[in-house]
């Protein structure tokens, strides 16, 4: 009684911890069937899978019905050899293995004896026979081959059938454009944040924005050997998440060292002009670093490492709604809200004593009649507040005209136009090291590590000399991964990985201390800064068992997450002026409830 009570204990945890949690995978697998000329299955077959560059080799006979199965394989490329007593020996090479990619090698025999031998070069990867998942994989020649602007590996996700992808525009990869339209990422309708990102087998999705295509490890184009995009229909072992898994994969040394340097350089001599500035924007972009892989212990040890420095160095075409000269000059201007109220056309005198006309249809106070909105209150009106655009208006805007007509209102307000300076250093760094713990690499230990140094100062509110930048964004994440695989028999194989994952991210404004009087629909560059660390740990592990003719998988996935952070964007001094939803401090339009509303003028027409 106590046994059974024991057993539907286990059963209800298994039950329980599977139903909340998912395995997933870094590797792939290789499965197929040996048969004879006349399609009979051959039983008691030697299969043997090698991958000469990693020393690594799997051995086991076929069974009863033929079959074979190999789990867990590094993504790579293979020779795969058959032998069985009466038939020539069967070796198949250049055998492509793709990262959660199940393979099938079905291999025909023929007979004869063991001296003779026929050999299979393949040409192309093998096909997924396995599952119904569909999505694409990506080898280390295809990522490099393929131009790539921004030099994220994850992009090529948009490459696949049913993701919705729109743009990678300067102003689409902001931090802005990304929170207010979430459509790009998207896979088969589902929503972009969706999307699982795994790097080596572990997570490394942007949990604070949820951006799609983000992995916050740097991926760099050097180190990444292969990846896989699966869309739909994928298995619980690759991944958590309802849109599109991608599984990235990183290299790692061999028996011969093997490295690589580079620099891509972009110049403002090939870019067009802009639209608005009428001119190129200035655009210097350098991506350089180098690579290196080889052995450590030969057969036993290897290493790999990637470094991969980014400037940049540019302009981007931005807009401010400032004060018009007008508005300096202590002059108000409005349109009346019955027009035939105001047929005749005027003028009214500014501070600097300039005549300011208006026309048909619209009313303008200047000084003077501002000050007799309530002369004999002391609470009134007693003219313009000399002393804020002294202080204030006149030293921030007074040195720019305007020269953009797409915002403010073209009375009081207007645009100027101008190439905002932008900057960007970045600093990634990556290292893998593998390790047979047997000769015939039956059991392996990899740990990878990466980080990256970002420094971005945006661009600032205005180009004045020594102007900083509205927003500072910094980026120190960094991680690691362990990985160790047992076969502990031919049918009984054992993948266990952990991660750790610390997104650091920064974004360092300029008004933090300091108190303000805000205008709404005027830009005065008011950002608040904010911060936050998450670390993420994550653990899995994957246990495949072949049984006869049936193959039983069992996995894990636990993660753990704090999310400590400190932001300033909800605590601050700052009073609030000339707001349209606040009455009565309006400038018009406010049923006469504000002492500001040009209606309580005397001399106003309307």
């Amino acid at each position: 009684m106590n046994r059974a009570k024991c057993l539907l204990f286990s059963i209800l945890v298994i039950l329980t911890v599977n139903g909340i949690v998912f395995p997933q995978t870094s590797s792939t697998s290789l499965q197929g069937t040996v048969t004879d000329p006349s399609g009979s299955a051959i039983a008691g077959a030697s299969v043997v899978l090698a991958n000469s560059e990693s020393k690594l080799e799997r051995t086991m006979e076929t069974g009863s019905q033929g079959e074979y199965r190999f789990f867990a394989l590094p993504p790579g490329t293979y020779t795969l050899t058959v032998t069985a007593k009466g038939f020539s020996r069967y070796q198949q090479t250049d055998l492509q293995l793709l990262v959660n990619t199940p393979a099938t090698a079905n291999v025909p025999l023929k007979v004869g004896s063991a001296s003779e031998s026929i050999t299979v070069t393949s040409e192309a990867p093998v096909l997924n026979l396995v599952d119904a998942s569909i999505g694409n994989p990506f080898n280390e020649t295809q990522i490099k081959q393929i131009p790539l602007d921004a030099r994220n590996v994850p992009d090529l996700l948009n490459l696949q059938a049913g993701v919705a992808y729109t743009g990678n525009r300067p102003d689409m990869d902001s931090q802005t454009y990304k929170d207010q339209d979430t459509r790009s990422g998207a896979v088969n309708g589902a929503r972009s944040d969706q999307s699982n990102i795994t790097l080596d087998g572990v997570d490394v999705n942007d949990l604070a924005n949820g951006y799609a295509f983000t992995s916050v490890l740097p991926v760099t184009l050097d180190s990444v050997q292969e990846f896989r995009v699966t869309t739909t229909n994928y298995n619980a072992d690759q991944g958590d998440g309802s849109g599109a898994q991608v599984a990235l994969i990183t290299k790692s040394g061999t028996n011969n060292f093997h490295g690589s340097a580079y620099e891509y350089h972009r110049n403002t001599y090939t870019s067009a002009s802009d639209y608005f500035l009428k001119a190129p924007p200035k655009l210097i972009r350098n991506t350089f670093g180098a690579s290196v892989g080889g052995p450590i212990q030969k057969d036993r040890a290897f290493f790999f490492g990637n470094y991969e420095g980014t400037r940049r160095r540019e302009a981007t075409s931005a807009v401010r709604n400032i004060p018009t000269p007008s508005f300096l000059d202590g002059v108000i201007q409005y349109q009346c809200v019955d027009t035939t109220a105001c047929p005749a056309s005027g003028s009214v005198l500014g501070l600097s004593g300039k005549s300011y006309s208006y026309q048909p249809g619209y009313y303008a106070l200047g000084p003077n009649e501002i000050g007799q909105f309530d002369p004999g209150s002391p609470q009134g009106i007693q003219g313009v507040n000399t002393a804020l655009l002294n202080s204030y208006f006149i030293p921030t805007f007074g040195n720019f005209v305007p020269n953009e007509t797409t915002v403010g209102d073209g009375l009081n307000y207007s645009g100027y136009r101008f190439a905002a300076p932008i900057k960007l250093n970045n600093n990634a760094f990556i290292v893998k090291l593998d390790y047979h713990l047997t000769a015939d690499g039956k059991h392996t230990l990899f740990w990878r590590g990466a980080m990256q140094n970002v420094f971005n100062p945006e661009d600032p509110f205005l180009p004045v000399s020594g102007a900083t930048p509205e927003h500072t964004l910094s980026d120190h994440s960094k991680g690691m991964a362990v990985g160790y695989t047992a076969v502990v028999s031919p049918t009984l194989v054992n993948s266990f990985h952990y991660g750790f994952t610390r997104q650091s991210f920064g974004d360092v404004g300029n008004s933090d201390t300091k108190g303000w009087n805000v205008f709404y629909t005027l830009d005065q560059g008011i950002n608040y800064s904010r911060n936050f660390q998450l670390p993420v740990h994550n653990l899995t592990d994957d246990v495949s068992w072949t049984k006869g003719s049936h193959t039983f998988q069992f996995g894990g996935n636990v993660g753990i997450a704090r999310d400590p952070r400190l932001s300033y964007q909800h605590s601050w001094n700052t009073a609030l002026g000339a707001t349209f939803w606040m009455a009565p401090v309006g400038f018009s339009n406010t049923l006469g409830q504000s002492p500001l509303d040009p209606v309580n003028y005397k001399g106003d027409p309307n």
